[in-house]
């Protein structure tokens, strides 16, 4: 679990699913005017283009170091939240959406500042809040993870802690106006950790893949597009609170996952399921070297949605967003497509995938 937390840190087009949420050519009552902390890396754009979409006018605060040419129509104000705010000063929005939460310090800073002049702030926390020991059916009232240090701010190492002491930050800033989002693994077009998109990459390789477990674990994740949307519908509704926003009503397994991510290719490779108690002999690590996957009772793909579902979270078919993430990888340039960013290799895959025929 320390991998997948650890790989979980680093990342930090389509219609919407099923009903309870408007599609994405439908416009909103009242357009808005939406400030992005952020905005420009994997679900940032996703955010904007489902502003858009809706009528609003989103604008972006950021450094403009990364993808600085994308939205060339949307106004970017230039800044650092670490030390130069001074271009978010005197300017009203109806809610600021905070993508890049992570040290507590600097959300209170942007979060006094901007109280004045926004009515919601919306934060993008994490369910790493939780413990690593975290059981199965964890909802938002469960205890998160506390520091012994609460200045203590590295990042990679108190991951975690840090975002649950964001979300109060953010809280304490405007009290009563305060959205706090915790995704798991999000995934779908423009992700560059390949941490999902190992899946429908490799079956569509075709051959023979290993599959981790007996295909009945669950797995949990959601899609970029159905987060982003989630998020602009809590700021339609002035939805507030704190919200797992991890996967589907109904448990999704990893065979199920797995059959959507075949269902995305011509002609899928064969899977070859091997049990965890071999794997970990393999020295075959859950969610690094098998994406998604957290072994048969891994508290992490069984944390609860509910409440997020009934405030508006919508799930699209898997099989979409597995389609969807393909198509994807097939546009990307040939030097991005010539080695997944995670997931097993190839060489060692067959490696495994013999010692479990030999065995």
């Amino acid at each position: 679990m320390t991998t997948r937390r650890q790989l979980l840190q680093t990342a930090l087009l389509g219609a919407a699913a099923t009903l309870g949420r408007p599609a994405l050519g439908a416009r909103a009552r009242v357009p808005l005017k939406i400030l992005i902390l952020g905005g420009t890396g994997f679900l940032g754009p996703h955010l904007v283009e489902r502003a858009r979409a809706r009528g609003h006018t989103p604008t972006l605060f950021n450094r403009g170091k990364t993808n600085p040419g994308l939205f060339p129509d949307v106004e970017k104000l230039r800044g650092d939240r670490k030390d130069n705010l001074k271009a978010l000063e005197g300017r009203k929005w109806d809610a600021v959406i905070d993508d890049t939460a992570y040290v507590p310090r600097l959300v209170k800073s942007s979060a006094e500042l901007l109280a004045p002049n926004v009515k919601q702030y919306l934060l993008v926390s994490s369910i790493s809040v939780f413990p690593e020991d975290v059981k199965p059916g964890a909802d938002e009232s469960t205890q998160v993870l506390r520091m012994a240090d609460p200045k203590n701010e590295e990042v990679m190492k108190n991951y975690g802690a840090l975002k649950a002491l964001c979300e109060e930050a953010a809280e304490a800033a405007l009290p009563g106006r305060t959205t706090n989002i915790r995704p798991g693994l999000i995934v779908g077009p423009g992700d560059t950790t390949d941490r999902y998109t190992y899946w429908p990459v490799r079956l569509d390789q075709g051959g023979e893949a290993l599959a981790p477990g007996s295909g009945k674990d669950p797995v949990q994740y959601v899609d970029v597009r159905d987060l982003a949307a989630f998020m602009i519908h809590c700021v339609e509704a002035r939805v507030v609170g704190t919200f797992n926003a991890t996967g589907p009503e109904k448990t999704l397994t990893m065979a199920q996952m797995l059959g959507a991510c075949g269902k995305a290719s011509a002609s899928p490779a064969a899977l070859t399921w091997a049990d965890a108690k071999f794997l970990a002999e393999q020295k075959v690590e859950p969610w690094s070297d098998m994406p998604v996957w957290t072994g048969p009772d891994g508290g992490f793909s069984q944390i609860s949605a509910a409440k997020a579902i009934k405030a508006g979270l919508r799930f699209r078919p898997a099989e979409e967003t597995a389609r969807h993430t393909l198509a994807w990888w097939k546009a990307q340039p040939e030097e991005r497509r010539k080695k997944l960013r995670a997931g097993i290799a190839p060489a060692r895959e067959q490696e495994v995938l013999a010692a479990w025929k030999a065995r």
